[in-house]
């Protein structure tokens, strides 16, 4: 079954929207099955592919700004939900390493 889900959040990492999140934005939006789209919530919205690091870079969202994520698929909700407290993180948020430790 096919669910449709929307959800508007602010950005709150120290430098905004920018190469690392958006990378790690992306790589959570990946995880879910469910077509993502995301979109300035201040503006005539302009959607983009939420699995798209340029795209989303194209979005300009510096710390403070209201993003719209939308969701179309059987985990739309899921997705809608993480990918909202991801960008409401403050600071740098970073996910964990794959193997758990640094390389020396």
């Amino acid at each position: 079954m096919s669910s449709r889900c929307e959800g508007i959040f602010t950005v709150r990492a120290e430098l905004g929207l920018h190469a690392r999140p958006a990378g790690l934005f992306v790589a959570r939006a990946s995880r879910f099955s469910a077509q993502i789209e995301v979109a300035r919530a201040d503006a005539d919205p302009e959607w983009v592919d939420g699995r798209s690091i340029l795209s989303l870079l194209s979005l300009a969202a510096g710390t403070g700004t209201r993003l719209r994520i939308r969701a179309e698929g059987a985990d739309a909700a899921e997705a809608v939900e993480a990918l909202g407290r991801l960008l409401e993180q403050p600071g740098e948020s970073q996910e964990p390493a794959a193997g758990g430790g640094a390389a020396g």
